[in-house]
């Protein structure tokens, strides 16, 4: 059995990770959230929850020091394109937690920490597909700072402690339970309201999506098969969706008589592309992944069986 902490495991992803963790049996899995962002219903039945302010120390060491954990998913962080922007203090003040977190572990015997990053610390990208290896790092809002600071502290960590560690950049994760500070999710709650669907600028930017299915399948075979120890992976789709069709392609599904109305561009923080490099990722991974028109069509069931 591996004694498993994750924070920020009331969010989307970490909630989603736990469930598959306890679902596999073999775990017992330990989840902090200060609920700043995260959800309490998204926790699953009967877990193992502590409320706990990992930027806080006293308070995230009384969980650390209480039992030795073999791995740390450390997924708590202030999220949000408009609350990172509205609150850069709070974003900067989640280094305090990577800090905590990381020495915490390395007093306690913890043998690896897995850090989920993001595409945002690519900044605008100079070529496509964006390489773990190869593109700049050049974002400047602090969102993208901290996550580039964190990576830092990790590789830091490993070369003066050895203490071991996997980096995740995510790409924009969707699915049923994600919070509506999410371009889909959003959209879908617009939808669902006949409300206008608003998009910053043109609609042009372009993302890729991957499903949650797809993100906690790969986190799982990294965690048992010992992937990516010491490493950096992209996590996501190489399939690009421009915003405004993306709000069309939900519209369709969703049956929905919302209007599309552009609303003026984000000052900053809104990139106008995004394509990982996935190629590490599928070495591994061999599943399709699930397309955006499927995923949506998964979502828009689960609403209609809940609502039946």
């Amino acid at each position: 059995m591996k004694n498993i902490l994750i924070t920020g495991g009331a969010g989307f992803i970490g909630s989603s990770l736990a469930r598959a963790l306890i679902e596999k049996g073999d775990n017992f899995v330990q989840i902090v959230d200060n609920l700043s962002t995260g959800n309490i219903d998204n926790l699953p039945k009967n877990c193992n929850f502590i409320l706990c302010d990992i930027n806080n120390y006293s308070e995230i060491s009384s969980v650390m020091k209480e039992k030795a954990f073999d791995v740390v998913f450390h997924y708590a962080a202030l999220v949000g394109v408009q609350r990172t922007q509205e609150s850069p203090l709070k974003v900067l003040n989640d280094i305090n937690g990577i800090k905590n977190i990381l020495e915490l572990s390395r007093e306690t015997g913890v043998k690896r920490v897995i850090y989920s990053s993001s595409s945002e610390v690519y900044g605008e990208p100079v070529s496509l597909p964006q390489n773990e290896a190869t593109t700049p790092l050049n974002s400047r809002v602090p969102y993208a700072i901290v996550k580039n600071i964190g990576e830092a502290f990790l590789k830091t960590y490993y070369k003066e402690f050895g203490l071991k560690y996997t980096i995740l950049r995510f790409f924009n994760t969707y699915g049923l339970s994600q919070s509506s500070d999410f371009v889909i999710s959003r959209f879908i709650n617009k939808a669902l309201n006949n409300e206008d669907i608003c998009i910053y600028g043109d609609g042009k930017q372009s993302r890729t999506f991957l499903h949650i299915d797809d993100n906690i399948n790969f986190t799982m075979k990294l965690l048992y098969e010992g992937l990516f120890i010491n490493d950096t992976v992209n996590v996501g789709s190489n399939i690009r969706v421009e915003v405004i069709e993306l709000a069309k392609i939900i519209k369709q599904i969703f049956k929905s008589e919302s209007k599309i109305k552009y609303i003026d561009p984000l000052r900053e923080g809104d990139m106008s592309r995004r394509q990982p490099d996935i190629s590490k990722m599928r070495k591994y991974y061999k599943k399709d992944l699930v397309d955006i028109e499927s995923g949506i069509r998964n979502i828009y069931s689960l609403f209609k069986q809940q609502n039946a």
